[in-house]
Formats: C-alpha cells, sequence, structure tokens
C-alpha cells in the first residue's frame, strides 16, 4: 500500500537520516518555574521579617534612623509590662543574662526599643536600667511617625 516516491535524481536511493534543524528558541519555562517558587517564598517570608508583637507605639515627629547593616535587636514592652526581645517573651530576671549573651554574638550594641504608649514611666525606665545594665549604650526608640510636634510656638509648652 504505502509505496516510496523516489527522486530520479539521486538514482532511487532515499535518505536514510533525516537531519532536523535545530530549534532557535529559548525554552522558559524553567525559569519562569524558578521564578514562580521564589516569589511564592517572598510572599510566605516578607509578614515574618517584622516584629510581630503588637504594641501601640507612641506617635512622634522625630526623624528616622539610618539603616546599619547588621540588623539591630528588637526589645519590646508591652503595656502590662511583659518583656519580649524579638519574639521570645522574658522574665524580667532573666533579661539582662539574656542579652548579654546577645551582646556577646553581635558586631554592634544596637538595640531598638519599642514600649506601649500605656506603659508606666518607671517601668520604661527598669528596662532602660537593664538595657544599660547589659551593656547596651546605642538605644533607639522606635515610635509611629507623624506625630504632634512641640517648638516654642506651641501653646502647650508654653502652658
Amino acid at each position: 500500500m504505502g509505496g516510496a516516491v523516489s527522486n530520479p535524481r539521486d538514482g532511487g536511493r532515499r535518505r536514510r537520516h533525516m537531519r532536523a534543524k535545530p530549534m532557535a528558541d529559548i525554552n522558559v519555562t524553567p525559569f519562569v518555574d524558578v521564578m514562580l517558587v521564589l516569589l511564592i517564598i517572598f510572599m510566605v517570608a516578607a509578614p515574618l521579617l517584622t516584629v510581630g508583637v503588637p504594641v501601640e507605639l507612641p506617635e512622634t515627629a522625630a526623624n528616622p534612623l539610618e539603616q546599619e547593616e547588621e540588623e539591630p535587636l528588637t526589645l519590646t514592652v508591652q503595656a502590662d509590662g511583659t518583656v519580649i526581645v524579638e519574639e521570645t517573651e522574658t522574665p524580667r530576671e532573666q533579661l539582662v543574662p539574656l542579652l548579654r549573651a546577645v551582646l556577646a554574638n553581635r558586631a554592634d550594641d544596637k538595640i531598638f526599643l519599642r514600649a506601649d504608649t500605656d506603659l508606666p514611666y518607671g517601668d520604661m525606665m527598669v528596662v532602660m536600667g537593664a538595657l544599660n545594665a547589659a551593656g547596651y549604650r546605642n538605644i533607639g526608640l522606635v515610635t509611629e511617625g507623624g506625630g504632634p510636634t512641640r517648638d516654642a510656638s506651641d501653646s502647650a509648652v508654653a502652658e
């Protein structure tokens, strides 16, 4: 049934090997797969990069600090006096030894202190004293931006 048509010029010989032309297109499917996996990883990891302890920060008009190469340690004090180092709740009696151990493994002594607006001033000073006793001299107080400014023209300062 199936007959071969021969070309009279080649003497009836058939080509045994048909050479396919190389494909000039770039296969981007593996690249797209890798990029989608990376996108999903970053979407999951991005919320974890911020300190997730809820605290009502005071508002101020202060300028933000310059970013450092090493991410500073974050200490949070909630309104009820609970002290949290990064994401770990720490009893106050263990705070100084823990902070000293962390400082021994860090390149600098920068620490960010986040305290709730409703935290009494005395409790805040106790935590500041613990930071000083642990060896931290570079303490950044974290606040919310856009707060009120107090200058000589404010009536609140004059009262």
